[in-house]
């Protein structure tokens, strides 16, 4: 039973401020409207959490995203009424890839909407379908209870946002409030770790031990259940290789010996591929089994030549794509552990077969470093620049990076040698404008450089925050890989529609260089490949915002690692990474 305080008398904006500091919430990433000038008037009076002032609700709303991933506590987003679409983005990406959220939309009074008051909309109906729940403060009183419910909801079972709206009298309201308290367990997710189902996991082990060549395959559930010890304990018990999806990267050691790396259609290579293509019992661990991760449902051949199981805290992600043998509801983390006890306990002199796959995967690796496809006049190469990165990378740095030529290559060919979530991209979405904010939130949420890897269609969304990341006084370098094109759709198009010409992707030129410069960064542009190396190593040991350039051909010039893709190329006879 928590400590409750004496009964405190507080206005609206004290109370949330208040609720908020007992949840331990250090930062909240948003910008200023009319209709919160009064939170913001005790916020500058009474609070120590700091606010990271944005320049656009998106970039707040996706910095936020990034942050909840990175710290493993929910992330608190603020937004006015005139900007409270302007959310969705992040708030998409953060349902879909099971982030908390805690988003405050302060509002017009109830019902001046319906009298057409400026910037009234139903701001509760608009997020319940992207939100775990949406709801709104109409009693001061409330406020304590509502805040310990958001926290709760976001942080249990499936992660994932909440939607609190603050119509503006709210701010000013005072109330008497005798249940001033926070529930700590829910500062933090997983706030619980359910076990699945005993028998359930004895049933697993049976067939994993039966199994001649199994894969373990972990998609981004199991970051966020922090599952990394468990998964490697039960692969090297068992001597079963781990691959990840994209999200995933990161939940073990990428360069142990059991690790495939990421497996799937947006940054898996031949190898990882094709070994869980061929693998005969797949364990799916926190996983959605969605499109991306599995080359729209083709990676592992038919369903029926294999055995499924499938962990996950949500329950109708289990089986939803593929036939389990046995599905099991509960935390990765929590159920793996009991599966390990389990395992130990039945067979206490239990020997496997050592697998390594340190020479496959150097081999696979090399290939790709050594390929020297020459690159279109004015170009270089995004497999040297991932090269050169991978060298450089501090162990704690933090990487960003969005659908399209800029998270692709490294998807695949960076080595994270240290497990954790330290690669952040928004593939649950996939929409542009991802990588510039998802920076500034990690930024705020760990310690050590950040990089972000970002297209120039992407920036075109996001460009003014590049003054947030510049004030921010963070170790951010930006990496720009520019086309001047939606190269992603340029590659769809003339790859697997078979376009001569698609209609309506390439845009015109921009003076990056000199927009990063209007904002003080440090600028560079790599023209060779033997550039790559000083000026990234400059950009690293820079305290400050760094902007660096380089051209690169478009996905339909020269393909990389997506298997529809390199299918087509290989028919067509075009140069392709795989």
């Amino acid at each position: 039973m928590p400590e409750i305080p004496a009964p405190r008398t507080l206005n609206g904006a004290q109370a949330l401020l208040h609720m908020l500091a007992l949840h331990g919430v250090s930062h909240v990433f948003g910008l200023p409207g009319e209709t919160t000038i009064g939170w913001y008037k005790e916020w500058r009076a009474h609070s120590d959490i700091t606010f990271v002032l944005t320049r656009d609700e998106r970039t707040a709303s996706y910095a936020a995203e990034a942050y909840a991933k990175i710290t493993g506590r929910p992330a608190v987003l603020e937004a006015p009424s005139p900007g409270v679409t302007h959310c969705t983005p992040g708030i998409t990406e953060a349902y879909l890839s099971s982030v908390p959220v805690i988003f405050f939309s302060s509002d017009i009074p109830i019902n001046h909407d319906k009298r057409h008051g400026l910037t009234g909309v139903d701001q509760t109906a608009l997020y319940a379908s992207i939100c775990k729940e949406s709801f709104v403060i109409s009693k001061v009183s409330d406020v304590p209870f509502l805040l310990r419910r958001a926290f709760r909801v976001a942080t249990s079972g499936r992660p994932g946002p909440v939607h609190i709206r603050v119509p503006i009298n709210i701010f000013g309201e005072a109330a008497e409030m005798d249940d001033l308290y926070a529930e700590p367990e829910y500062s933090r997710y997983p706030a619980h770790r359910p076990v699945a189902d005993h028998d359930k996991l004895r049933a697993a082990i049976d067939l994993l031990l039966g199994a001649e060549a199994p894969a373990i395959v972990c998609g981004q559930g199991a970051l966020i259940s922090q599952a990394g010890e468990a998964v490697l304990a039960l692969a090297e018990l068992l001597q079963i290789p781990v691959g990840t999806t994209t999200p995933g990267k990161g939940t073990i050691a990428e360069d142990h010996p059991l690790s495939l790396r990421v497996i799937g259609g947006r940054g898996g290579m031949e190898y990882s591929n094709q070994y869980v293509h061929d693998a005969d019992l797949i364990f799916f661990i926190g996983s959605n089994t969605d499109s991306a991760a599995t080359d729209h449902w083709k990676l592992y051949g038919d369903p029926k030549s294999k055995t499924f199981l499938h962990l996950d805290i949500a329950e109708a992600h289990i089986g939803n794509n593929f036939p389990v043998a046995v599905g099991m509801v509960g935390d990765a983390r929590a159920s793996l552990e009991h599966m390990v006890t389990l395992l130990k306990a039945a067979h206490p002199d239990l020997q496997r077969p050592r697998r390594d796959l340190t020479e496959m995967k150097r081999s696979a690796l090399q290939k790709v470093f050594n390929a020297n496809i020459p690159m279109p006049d004015g170009t270089v190469s995004p497999v040297k620049l991932s090269q050169v990165l991978d060298q450089l990378m501090p162990e704690d740095a933090i990487v960003t990076s969005e659908p399209g030529v800029s998270a692709i290559y490294p998807s695949a060919l960076l080595t994270f040698r240290r497990p954790g979530r330290r690669y952040i991209t928004n593939y649950s979405m996939g929409a542009l404008g991802y990588a510039l904010p998802a920076g500034l939130g990690a930024a705020y949420a760990g310690e050590g450089p950040v990089i972000s890897l970002t297209g120039d269609g992407s920036m075109g969304f996001v460009m003014g925050d590049m003054e947030t990341i510049k004030r921010s006084g963070r170790n951010v370098t930006i990496i720009l890989n520019r086309n001047d094109s939606f190269g992603w759709i340029r590659g769809e198009a003339i790859l697997l529609d078979e376009v001569d010409e698609p209609w309506s992707t390439d845009f015109g030129a921009v003076d990056y260089l000199k927009v990063a410069a209007g904002f003080g960064f440090e600028t560079a542009r790599i023209t060779t490949e033997a550039e790559i190396a000083p000026v990234l190593e400059a950009a690293l040991a820079h305290p400050g915002a760094s902007f660096i350039e380089l051209r690169v051909p478009t996905q339909d010039v020269i393909v990389p690692f997506v298997p529809s893709w390199v299918r087509a190329a290989r028919a067509k006879n075009l140069p392709h990474f795989y």
